[in-house]
């Protein structure tokens, strides 16, 4: 896989696993990751069996990463941004209890 040269827009750098990572801006993370010749994303919670990208359009579940502190973000789904942190993921994660609290519930009727 390669990706191909592009000299039209503004570059943002992040990190991934305490490397930096060079990227384009409009760049999703697994992106940016493969091109950057990272090619783990995460480990699977029962073998601990590498896994990355395969699908990229959100369906598979396998490029699963911590970002910002975040676990379980959809690495093909999330835009690169300047000074991201990004950390492969390692088995399982709790799921962000934030989430199911009931504060982005809507109204009932």
């Amino acid at each position: 896989m390669r990706k191909l040269a592009r000299d039209d827009g503004p570059q943002v750098c992040i990190k991934f696993d305490g490397r930096s990572v060079a990227a384009s801006r409009g760049d999703t993370v697994a992106a940016a990751l493969l091109a950057g010749n990272h090619w783990r994303f995460r480990t699977t919670p029962v073998s601990g069996a590498p896994r990355g990208p395969y699908c990229m359009m959100g369906v598979c579940f396998d490029c699963l990463v911590e970002i910002d502190g975040v676990a379980n973000r959809q690495a093909c789904m999330t835009e690169v941004r300047e000074g991201m942190q990004v950390q492969s993921q390692q088995g399982a994660s709790d799921i962000t209890p934030h989430l199911f609290s009931g504060d982005d519930a809507e109204p009932e009727q």
